[in-house]
């Protein structure tokens, strides 16, 4: 079992500015490295408060340097938003500055207001990404590639900087749609999933839907490698579990008012915090997620586990306007006794979540 650290940095007031939500966003990744988490993830948004990372790979060309072991991943690169060679580029020159330790996710995005800002129409999202999906592994395969498809057209074309990782880095994707899930599944890469905030039901109907998926591929999702994106929290402080809580629905809510075309702004900047018809309660979202005291999360995230069997867990550290400091303790709470108390009871037990290995599985040249 693997677990990670996934930093959305988002701006919760202009009490946080926007070099600060950065900094703070650097130091939990120094934090994770230093507390044993195996990778950091980088979201991609644009043009409002919801996150401030316009370029995960930037962020890993930067964290690179500032580290040494842990991988950096991005979660996820909105793939129509980019040019294919400029993209392909950058992924080498990510991969190369940070030794090989890229981890690249991708998906196709899902807010309007970014791709409208873009030049991109949101209902070419799907067909644009399978494109530029064939794009970037002939990109990275080959040392000289041509496409022509419906939208992207490349002549034969060449990537100065190639990754270092051969063939490519691990490529992990995150789609609603299933044919992309599918599509992932047949070409050995893993996948990027999440329950929300929701509960152990959800997890079992997310396992259920990512077996069947695999089934229509002639596949077992036991031989796919894929990661669960979850908010969990560790602490006897009241106050620090329900601020945690508090951030957690305020990201839910920001998100779906963007991904439902809700979204209100006073300044055409600041997203308006505005409950949904998904909008859940504190005390709900405590007894649906891993929150409470060490033993609680920790008994909390093995059943999970047993029930969705996932290779990863990203836990999401910078939501909102949560306290930095107690933030970056809570990193290495999770680093002294969660993971390894995880790790020791999934080892007694034979190991309750599967490490497939792909038959194209990333080296480093």
């Amino acid at each position: 079992m693997e677990f990670g650290v996934f930093i959305l940095a988002q701006q919760r007031g202009y009490h946080q500015s926007s070099q600060q939500v950065i900094r703070n966003a650097v130091e939990q990744t120094m934090t994770a490295e230093a507390a044993g988490f195996d990778t950091a993830w980088y979201a991609e948004h644009h043009f409002n408060n919801y996150s401030l990372c316009p370029s995960p790979l930037m962020m890993v060309a930067h964290c690179a340097g500032l580290t040494t072991r842990i991988r950096l991943g991005t979660a996820v690169c909105v793939l129509p938003l980019y040019n294919p060679a400029r993209l392909l580029g950058e992924i080498g020159f990510a991969d190369t500055v940070s030794d090989g330790r890229l981890d690249l996710g991708i998906g196709s995005g899902y807010q309007q207001f970014e791709f409208e800002r873009f030049g991109v129409d949101l209902k070419d999202s799907h067909s644009l990404f399978a494109e530029f999906y064939d794009i970037l592994q002939a990109g990275m395969r080959d040392r000289i590639f041509s496409y022509d498809g419906e939208h992207l057209k490349m002549p034969p074309t060449a990537i100065a900087v190639r990754t270092v990782q051969t063939p490519m880095p691990p490529i992990w994707v995150t789609s609603g749609h299933p044919e992309t899930l599918g599509r992932a599944i047949r070409d050995n890469h893993n996948l990027f999933v999440t329950a929300l905030l929701n509960g152990l039901d959800a997890v079992k109907a997310l396992r259920e839907r990512l077996e069947g998926i695999a089934a229509k591929e002639g596949r077992s999702i036991d031989n796919t490698r894929f990661g669960f994106l979850r908010c969990g929290y560790a602490s006897d402080n009241e106050s620090e579990i329900m601020s945690y809580l508090d951030n957690a629905r305020f990201q839910r809510r920001v998100s779906e008012s963007l991904k439902f075309r809700r979204a209100q702004s006073e300044d055409g900047y600041l997203i308006k915090e505005e409950a949904g018809p998904n909008d859940m309660s504190l005390e709900t979202m405590r007894k649906n997620l891993p929150v409470g005291s060490v033993n609680q999360v920790i008994d909390r995230l093995l059943e999970e586990i047993s029930v969705l069997k996932p290779s990863h867990i990203a836990l999401q550290t910078q939501l909102g306007d949560f306290d930095q400091k107690t933030m970056l303790r809570q990193i290495d709470l999770w680093g002294e006794r969660i993971i390894p108390a995880v790790h020791r009871e999934l080892k007694s037990k034979g190991g309750s979540a599967r490490h497939p290995q792909r038959d194209d599985e990333s080296a480093v040249a």
